[in-house]
């Protein structure tokens, strides 16, 4: 191939998102990155966002952080890393089936949780309440993209799939009403809607897995609409969206005036709802309260602690912006795995595990 066919490659993949959806998100019109750059040979420059944040130490760091179930016995359970995976295999099913773009909801997808601290939402909840501006993983996965990845260079990721990182997270309850979704892309509220399909059907099987509930436990009217299986729950799901969506994402005349948006039909909906009602009554916040949970607290506290005392224990990237020490320990710490905070509260306060870790790897 010569030099100068390469170069026609990224436009012959710009030219093919021309057939999407007249809503649909293209490349080509991108609002940029925050620092300008020389467009690639042969990707667009949504599929050159998706492959940077998949080459970045805060996704490889994905696979030893909690999900849900801290330090669990068994291979099978899901992990922050397997969770993203399976968001983006949801966002890429929905984007095609619409015909939205495919590889923004991917880049959007693979992102979206690399903030995400160690011990999942306890260890969020913790850092929360600590950090004088308080934490939300949503911003937390912004910042590395823009601030902390390659040695406080940033990612230099476009706008539009830093729009969708920061814009994923879901308050509980009924979170499809039309002004959450006010001002985001098509595609970034599938990453919003993949995200909630993901968590909630792998949570059922880890929770089933781990003994803390049946099939047969689960809201009657959500196994009724939804199913009773894994693979049925997705597929139900996943159905709906496209199908309650097919009209204002442009595949079809939809009513005059409607403005477009990912969707879901009211029985779904409500069935989805109720279904994320009972985990969190059930499953997440009992959770909250087991031994190790308690455990992770305590040792997410010491090391906050710590690092504010002894600043220079923070390697001196995380201060490559001017940051206070504040900055540095939250940025720090939230980046840790489950494993390396375990490690170091242990070498500073041995006995702060209890034994309830003993399990858990060391790296």
């Amino acid at each position: 191939m010569a030099e100068k066919d390469t170069f026609t490659v990224r436009q012959r993949l710009e030219q093919r998102e021309e057939a999407l959806s007249p809503h649909a998100s293209r490349s080509r019109l991108s609002r940029g990155r925050e620092r300008p750059e020389e467009p690639c040979p042969l990707r667009t420059e949504f599929q050159r966002d998706r492959d940077r944040i998949l080459h970045t130490n805060a996704f490889r760091r994905l696979k030893h952080k909690t999900q849900v179930f801290i330090t669990p016995v068994g291979d099978h359970y899901v992990t922050r890393l397997t969770h993203t995976l399976e968001v983006a295999q949801i966002g890429r099913t929905i984007a095609r089936a619409l015909n939205l773009n495919e590889d923004l909801v991917e880049a959007m997808c693979l992102g979206h949780d690399l903030g995400h601290t160690p011990f999942g939402h306890v260890g969020e909840n913790t850092l929360d309440q600590l950090a004088p501006g308080g934490f939300a993983h949503a911003q937390q996965s912004l910042r590395i993209v823009e601030r902390l990845e390659k040695d406080g260079q940033g990612l230099n990721l476009t706008w539009e799939v830093r729009q969708g990182i920061v814009s994923h997270s879901k308050p509980q309850g009924d979170f499809l009403a039309a002004s959450a979704a006010e001002g985001l892309s098509l595609e970034a509220q599938i990453c919003r809607l993949a995200d909630a399909v993901a968590y909630l059907n792998h949570d059922i099987a880890d929770a089933v897995r781990a003994g803390i509930l049946q099939v047969s436990d689960l809201p009657t009217e959500a196994n009724r609409t939804l199913g009773v299986t894994h693979s049925q729950r997705i597929n139900a799901l996943v159905t709906d969206i496209v199908q309650a969506s097919w009209a204002s994402t442009g595949l079809e005349e939809g009513p005059e005036g409607q403005p477009p948006a990912i969707a879901m039909r009211l029985p779904v909906r409500r069935a989805m709802n109720l279904l994320r009602d009972f985990m969190f009554q059930q499953v997440y916040l009992p959770l909250g309260q087991r031994e190790e949970s308690q455990a992770a607290r305590e040792m997410v506290r010491l090391l906050y602690r710590h690092l504010l005392d002894s600043p220079d224990h923070i390697p001196q990237v995380f201060f490559s912006h001017g940051e206070d020490a504040q900055q540095a320990a939250v940025d720090y710490l939230a980046g840790m795995t489950d494993h390396y905070a375990i490690r170091l509260a242990e070498q500073l306060q041995p006995d702060i595990s209890r034994g309830v870790f003993d399990r858990a790897p060391r790296l």
